[in-house]
């Protein structure tokens, strides 16, 4: 950071104003470690994101919670890593996806379909398929599994896993560049109970309220973006373990990038025309700013998750057609996303499942997300359950990177069967996403940019008034 001096004044004390006129800022950011319900709508909305290296800027919002990146890096990364992986995700490898869409519903009688043509999606046949990638080829495939796999009908989990897989005996292909996330007109009890499910039955009894309220007790993460304003009678509420507080980010996260994505491909049932809808994004995501920070850090995390694959990355084989030029060109754009992923993927993983009942809670953090995994079938809608299903399984893998896979197992000479063909689309399918709704949220602004003070004003009144109306209940409701 550089400073000129117009004066002999001490650097230190220039320092000095610099960080308290960064602490000054900082309050005012949805970014900062402060919970924002004071104008939130506009702290989202008229937030200015960084385009440039954080090191080149002198005031920075803070860094992410058990991270050790701030925000400003990921937005000074982001067009980059979204132009890239908009390429890499339209190659053949990483856009055909194998999976069982019609498996029953594990938890409840589910006859909540969706009847809306925009929940309809259409499959590829398996002779468009490139031979080396379809079922009748994976099955003969007899993977050096590193721990025990687990059977069940149509699906498997191995003990390091995260998720169930599809076994690849039934399900169809599909084109995930056909099948944009979009809205779809899915919606009511049956889409709540989903969410419901996931958030009350799988998150250790955590909601967003009870985790709004609960300080970070390891002093090896960073400020939390959650303090006292929702503390009852000024006390502190009981502190969350770090891991638990993970686990909810991950999947609150999840839940605010899909919104994000059904807001700004949203249908104007007036025009029949596709695009944004602000008033959607406010009072989904915007209205609750932490939600916005939420896709940070996954972000971060899938980052990280990439980066660490790297040398077992470069013995894929990524040809479709048989040619080298093929291979080549996918393996450019990969390089070029793994570049980035290697600079700003510092999500500190050693800091989780290292205490005395590590283990267990490991096990236990293990088994809610893999029951995440197996809520999907319970979706109703074919476009949203396939989603869903890329969208588990890539965190999923990214989770069992980060924690279960130390350099060794990551070797592709001495474990070349690691991860499935599915695991690898997840994950870098996934990614993009969450590269893509922090794209969003820049049309949301400029949307937001052209309505006048009266337009402004009336959405905020409105938001203020919902609100009220929701407090202290769950963002499943929503």
């Amino acid at each position: 950071m550089k400073f000129t001096r117009k004066s002999r004044v001490s650097p230190f004390v220039l320092f000095l104003d610099v960080v308290l006129a960064g602490q000054a800022y900082a309050q005012k950011s949805f970014l900062s470690d402060a919970l924002v319900r004071k104008d939130q709508v506009q702290n989202v909305l008229e937030y200015q994101p960084a385009k440039v290296p954080s090191c080149k800027n002198a005031v920075l919002t803070g860094p992410i919670e058990t991270t050790l990146c701030d925000y400003e890096t990921i937005e000074s990364v982001n067009d980059d890593l979204f132009n890239n992986l908009s390429d890499l995700v339209r190659m053949p490898f990483f856009r055909y996806f194998q999976v069982d869409l019609y498996r029953e519903c594990p938890f409840w009688p589910s006859n909540g379909l969706c009847s809306d043509p925009g929940c309809a999606i259409t499959t590829v046949d398996e002779s468009d398929i490139p031979e080396r990638w379809r079922a009748a080829a994976l099955s003969k495939v007899d993977p050096k599994s590193i721990d025990k796999r687990h059977e069940l009908p149509g699906c498997y989990y191995r003990d390091s896993d995260y998720c169930f897989l599809d076994d690849n005996t039934e399900g169809d292909y599909f084109d995930l560049q056909l099948v944009p996330e979009r809205y779809t007109g899915y919606s009511g009890h049956d889409a709540r109970r989903v969410w419901r499910s996931i958030y009350e039955e799988n998150c250790f009894g955590l909601s967003e309220l009870s985790l709004m309220k609960g300080k970070s007790p390891a002093p090896v993460t960073l400020p939390d973006t959650m303090i006292e304003a929702l503390h009852e009678d000024g006390k502190d509420s009981p502190a969350q373990c770090l891991e638990k507080r993970v686990y909810y980010k991950v999947i609150s996260g999840l839940h605010a990038s899909i919104s994000t994505h059904i807001c700004h491909e949203h249908m104007n049932q007036t025009t029949g025309q596709w695009g944004p809808n602000l008033n959607c994004f406010i009072h989904r995501v915007a209205s609750h700013p932490e939600r916005l920070q939420y896709i940070y850090f996954d972000t971060i995390l899938l980052l990280r998750a990439v980066s660490r694959l790297r040398p077992y990355l470069s013995a894929f084989d990524y040809c479709s057609s048989g040619k080298h030029e093929d291979d080549a060109e996918t393996w450019d754009r990969l390089t070029k996303v793994l570049g980035i992923a290697e600079d700003v993927g510092r999500f500190d993983e050693t800091v989780l499942f290292r205490g005395e009942n590590a283990n267990v809670l490991k096990e236990e953090f293990k088994t809610h997300f893999r029951n995440v995994t197996r809520i999907m079938d319970c979706v109703g809608c074919d476009k949203c359950k396939l989603w869903g299903k890329v969208q588990t399984t890539g965190l999923a893998t990214a989770l069992k990177i980060l924690f279960e896979l130390d350099e060794k197992a990551l070797n592709p000479q001495t474990n070349p069967d690691l991860l499935h063909r599915s695991e690898v689309v997840a994950l870098f399918n996934t990614l993009f996403r969450f590269s893509e709704s922090l794209k969003a949220v820049d049309d949301f602004r400029r949307d937001w940019h052209r309505l006048d003070t009266e337009e402004s004003q009336k959405i905020i009144i409105e938001t203020k008034k919902t609100d009220s109306q929701r407090v202290g209940r769950n963002y499943a409701e929503f």
